[in-house]
């Protein structure tokens, strides 16, 4: 655990460009564990900054839109979500999908997106995106999309330790949603 307490550190580090600034610019994150990410979302939620999402959000990277406030994200013509079912390792080391973890993703995220997953036939291990006007019809288009300096933008953070499987709510912090 206290490996994640660091690894959710440096995640939310790579998110954010500089304390001065109010914004968290997601350029590409490829997910992680889903404990960490919720961890340093509500910490972001708590902030008060506004999240622009101007790549890809794959994975856990999507819980931004259930844990940040809906009026706080806006997207660009570059945002590119990701979606599908939380995994565990199984004992070969091949993933074997959590059925709680995944059910905590659908509880998490909003109404339209939860919509949007369920017509598409759910969370499965296969990855589906959203992007283009279906994303812009549920939030909003950044009026600021201009990239930031290169030096600026935010990284890929770093991958997490092996989940474990366990009671529902521990499995669905510790699945790997990537």
């Amino acid at each position: 655990m206290r490996i994640a307490a660091i690894l959710g550190g440096a995640i939310m580090a790579a998110l954010t460009a500089t304390a001065a600034q109010s914004t968290v610019r997601i350029v590409s994150d490829p997910g992680g564990q889903i404990g960490p990410y919720l961890e340093n979302l509500q910490a972001l939620r708590k902030s008060g900054e506004r999240v622009i999402i101007d790549g890809p959000c794959l994975s856990a990277c999507t819980l931004v839109l259930g844990v940040i406030p809906h009026e706080r994200i806006c997207v660009t013509a570059r945002a590119k979500l990701g979606f599908h079912a939380a995994w565990n390792p199984g004992g070969n080391g091949r993933p074997v999908t959590s059925k709680a973890a995944t059910q905590l993703l659908m509880d998490i995220y909003p109404e339209p997106v939860r919509l949007w997953i369920k017509e598409r036939g759910g969370l499965t291990p296969r990855m589906m995106f959203l992007s283009g006007r279906e994303l812009t019809a549920m939030y909003h288009p950044c009026e600021d999309a201009r990239p930031l300096p290169s030096a600026q933008r935010s990284s890929p953070p770093p991958q997490g330790a092996p989940a474990s499987n366990a009671s529902a709510p521990r499995a669905a912090k510790t699945a790997i949603a990537q």
